[in-house]
């Protein structure tokens, strides 16, 4: 569903799903093992494109929220909290602020616990995601921004306290008056082995534990007010473990200066327990992989590490892993880092849980479904279950003891909670916005509703789509019976406006469906149903009649007996229905459309529209005579006449029959959407609030909004259903509700909807401007790239990273509207205002282009467009493939709409006065040549 949202440009949709479900969306996005997860299940393993990046199209969305700066609240249909029974006020303490914890109290607050509080005994937030994941992996400002999230809730956080017998214990909390108690503290000590007891960080061994945090203290920006410096290492360094923290040991080792890291394992490759992208990382950063070796002694001199020996190992035949002594490899090494895992054995933590019960491996016995623990009163989740291995599980964990620890306290007070599990989704005040609108004195509960076509082919699937949230629905169009048809088939394929694209990418469709197979009565049978079970629900009746006032008038009345709150006029199908003296026969002409009007309005007093065609010369004219036929308003627009495409066989598809003969069709989707959006302004400007439902290639709540810009009332979809389904609808709400509480916010000025500002990347990731260091622009391939990745590396081997400029932007307080949030009534028509003729445009106010070479790519379309389509204003420098503009730019704009880089150019006023080639001056007068004989 996300991934349908981001599609739709609805980022924010598209983090509220991800959010609902899990409290650290950015944080999984960017460093769980996808490959092993989402993608390992996607579709698409099985084409030739393969499988979607999930994880990183869960960062993108997630990422672009949190720079929205909006905060958390919980579910406005929910109870308020201070109306909760006092069951919800009960002290809970989460122990440990990693991600189970993060995600228990996340939970727990959003079900209206009020009364939380996690302890954690670093000075930071975190644990192992600030701890022990490099920065360059998951920085700390997305930590920092998860637990705000949090916070927003009122769930606090005490720094400085941990559990240990002199400071937190489960008994001294419960005697403190806390009923549940979440331990969520990881596993905080080492896993070493025999021959490492000797060895400390002054002769070069270090485990992942003391290793990573070190690290991560000395590169987080904020995560610490300390100036650590980061570890220093030399030579080679052996990375013992074949786990994510040993790979994250590895590269972290090669950035604090080690020549050569070896990551030394005791199974093969097929056994390695970290994920493939973990795995990939080091991979390319140049590690060396060592299997079968088992550790047998350190080589010291000098006290300190000289090298390692080892033990070959090998499988039995009855698969069990066995060291072969006869067996030795010798490296050498500067540094140990023993990555083998970690375990509960400090006994002074271990008392402080008591009088928990500890299985054989030293962990809590759990019941692993309900997350409690051997008390009733305690609960664990994470590592410290034993069973999370990734952070996604730990997730997991702190959700499913959520719910448990909610039966749990009320079960204290004998209220009853579901026995499905039912948590709360995440909710922002961009979910309070109202979308209503009001049009004709029909009260819409948003502005997205079926259009006339096959999602509306049966009573059954309106029902369907009510359910899911569309505020209203036309009925497919119906007939007198002795008008009833029968379609052909094949009669809807895809469109090849896009090319060979498929899903919400895909650009049309050409249909040769006519009007409903079934029965007028049917229809009022169903109309009069829907009514009576959705009462709030608007339903419009779309009917067509051939050119007689009898016909037009029986049906207009029998649908309005039937209870529809409104009647749409078909005047415009573009195929078959013409030829029968309906629909576009009718539609082109203005004294036929001025006609039906006035019969219909003599027949009914309930409020008709005018569906208009778009295949006239001046829709306008069309509209206006609806205006003087007294119509409520008009649909704008049916699809457009065409014919898709032909085989190189010459014959069509959609081909009928043995013959295979075609017709011409009607192309929808957002193929067709300029000229919807052209009749909708028009036909707004000319007739000023006349009401307007736009059709025509509406398949977003960005696509929405354009079209109530340009003057529509109320919108219609079809196509966007055809590559969807109906639950686009929650995608077309949260997306419009975001876009209208966006316009109240201040600082969000250079966001394009929800689309924020482009900054200057290469891969998505910010890049240091070259120009700045050498004085000239270096191009992004082959041997240029390697210089510009060694004068990036010098600057950075200068920089104090944990300078205070490097800091990230706070993200709280959060953004609070400055001005009222604007209603759909208000989006009506605003960009009328700056839709004019040619002929009040400023040709004085001229622009050109400006090409950001940090960002380019150095393809060379850009020159290539201009030069055989243009004005000659790029030059390409052969060597170096860097484009420049000259000052010849015209301000045309094809390079930038060519570019595979978005915002890799841009257009920026011309600071000089524009003055145009005329090829030969003005007043010089041709002179013919003189014919040579």
């Amino acid at each position: 569903m996300f991934i349908t949202s981001i599609a739709n440009k609805n980022y924010y949709g598209a983090a509220k799903a991800i959010f609902s479900d899990n409290p650290l969306g950015l944080t999984c996005g960017m460093v769980c093992p996808t490959s092993d997860l989402c993608v390992g299940g996607c579709n698409l393993y099985a084409s030739e494109e393969g499988p979607i990046n999930i994880g990183g199209l869960q960062q993108f969305a997630t990422e672009i929220f949190k720079s929205m700066k909006i905060p958390q609240i919980r579910d406005p249909g929910l109870i308020p909290v201070d109306q909760l029974p006092v069951s919800y006020k009960a002290k809970v303490a989460l122990i440990g602020c990693g991600p189970a914890s993060i995600s228990c109290a996340t939970f727990l607050a959003r079900l209206g616990y009020s009364d939380l509080t996690i302890f954690e005994k670093e000075q930071y937030i975190g644990g192992l995601s600030s701890s022990e994941i490099p920065q360059y992996r998951l920085p700390y400002e997305v930590v920092s921004f998860e637990v705000d999230l949090m916070k927003d809730l009122g769930v606090r956080v005490e720094l400085g306290k941990g559990l240990s017998t002199g400071d937190l214990t489960l008994e001294s909390l419960k005697s403190d008056g806390y009923q549940v108690v979440f331990l969520g503290i990881g596993l905080p000590d080492p896993k070493t082995i025999p021959i490492f007891s000797q060895l400390t960080q002054s002769m070069g061994f270090y485990t992942s534990k003391d290793f990573l945090p070190v690290v991560a203290a000395s590169s987080k920006p904020g995560m610490c007010a300390c100036k650590s410096k980061l570890p220093t290492l030399h030579g080679n360094v052996i990375v013992l473990g074949a786990g994510d923290t040993a790979f994250d040991c590895a590269t972290s080792a090669l950035r604090c200066g080690a020549r050569r890291v070896f990551v030394v394992f005791r199974k093969g490759f097929t056994n390695i327990r970290a994920v493939p992208e973990e795995m990939d990382l080091a991979k390319e950063e140049k590690c060396e992989f060592l299997p079968f070796m088992s550790p047998h002694e350190v080589i010291i001199k000098s006290d300190h590490i000289a090298g390692m020996e080892f033990y070959r190992t090998e499988q039995d035949q009855d698969g069990n892993w066995v060291e072969d002594e006869d067996q030795t490899i010798r490296l050498k090494a500067d540094f140990i880092i023993s990555a083998f895992g970690s375990g509960l054995t400090d006994s002074d933590i271990i008392s402080a849980m008591s009088p928990l019960k500890f299985n054989s491996w030293g962990l809590p016995e759990l019941n692993q479904e309900t997350m409690q623990a051997s008390e009733p009163w305690v609960f664990c989740g994470g590592d410290l279950g034993g069973v999370a291995q990734t952070t996604v599980e730990s997730v997991n964990d702190g959700k499913q003891a959520a719910w448990y620890i909610h039966k749990y306290l009320q079960s204290l007070q004998n209220a009853e909670v579901p026995e499905r599990p039912c948590l709360p989704n995440f909710f922002t005040p961009v979910d309070q916005v109202d979308i209503s609108v009001e049009m004709c004195g029909l009260k819409f509960e948003n502005p997205f509703g079926l259009a006339s076509a096959t999602p509306t082919t049966s009573s059954p699937m309106i029902r369907r789509a009510f359910e899911m949230g569309w505020a209203f629905s036309l009925t497919k169009t119906y007939s007198l019976d002795k008008d009833i048809i029968t379609n052909v088939s094949p009669r809807i394929v895809r469109g090849t406006t896009s090319g060979h694209v498929y899903g919400p990418g895909q650009g049309a469709f050409l249909n040769i469906e006519l009007m409903s197979e079934k029965t007028a009565a049917y229809w009022c049978q169903s109309v009069a149903e829907l009514k009576r079970d959705f009462p709030q629900k608007i339903i419009i009746a779309s009917i067509i009649c051939s050119y007689s006032k009898e016909d037009w008038t029986e049906l207009a009345q029998m649908s309005e007996k039937a209870g529809a709150d409104a009647l749409e006029l078909n005047l415009s199908c573009p195929h078959g229905m013409g030829e029968r003296g309906m629909g576009l026969a009718c539609g082109q002409d203005e004294e036929l459309v001025r006609n039906i009007c006035r019969w219909v309005r003599q027949a009914v007093k309930i409020p008709f529209f005018a569906k208009l065609t778009p295949n006239v010369t001046d829709i306008i004219t069309i509209a206006r005579a609806a205006y003087e036929g007294n119509a409520d308003g008009v649909t704008a627009t049916n699809t457009v006449s065409g014919l898709m495409g032909l085989k190189g066989n010459a014959s069509a598809w959609p081909a009928v029959g043995k013959e295979k003969r075609t017709t011409y069709g009607g192309v929808s989707g957002n193929a067709i959407r300029p000229i919807a959006m052209r009749a909708v302004s028009s036909i707004a400007k000319a007739l000023p609030g006349f009401p307007i439902l736009a059709t025509g290639g509406i398949d977003s709540a960005d696509a929405g909004l354009q079209f109530l810009h340009a003057g529509a009332s109320v919108l219609q979809v079809c196509s966007a259903i055809h590559n969807q389904d109906y639950t686009l609808i929650e995608d077309y709400i949260t997306g419009l509700k975001t876009l209208m509480y966006m316009q109240s916010l201040g600082g969000l000025d250079d966001w394009d909807g929800q689309s924020p500002p482009t900054p200057i990347h290469q891969l998505g990731k910010p890049v240091v401007r070259v120009s700045d260091i050498v004085g000239k622009h270096l191009p992004n391939f082959g041997p240029y790239m390697e210089k510009q990745q060694e004068l990036i590396a010098a600057l950075k081997k200068q920089t104090d990273i944990l300078d205070e400029k490097y800091l990230p932007p706070p993200l709280r307080p959060p953004s609070i509207p400055k001005k009222p949030v604007p209603s759909v009534t208000d989006m009506i028509g605003k960009a009328l205002p700056m839709i004019t003729s040619y002929g009040d445009l400023d040709n004085q106010q001229q622009m050109v282009a400006v090409i950001m070479e940090e960002m380019c790519i150095n393809c060379g379309k850009c020159y290539m467009t201009c030069n055989d389509s243009g004005y000659q204003a790029i030059t390409f420098d052969p060597e170096t493939h860097l484009p420049k503009v000259t000052k010849d730019c015209t301000g045309c704009t094809l390079c930038v709409s060519v570019c595979p880089i978005i915002d890799c150019i841009r257009m920026v006023p011309l600071t000089t006065p524009y003055i145009p080639k005329r090829g030969i001056p003005l007043g010089q007068p041709w002179v013919a040549p003189v014919a040579v004989r």
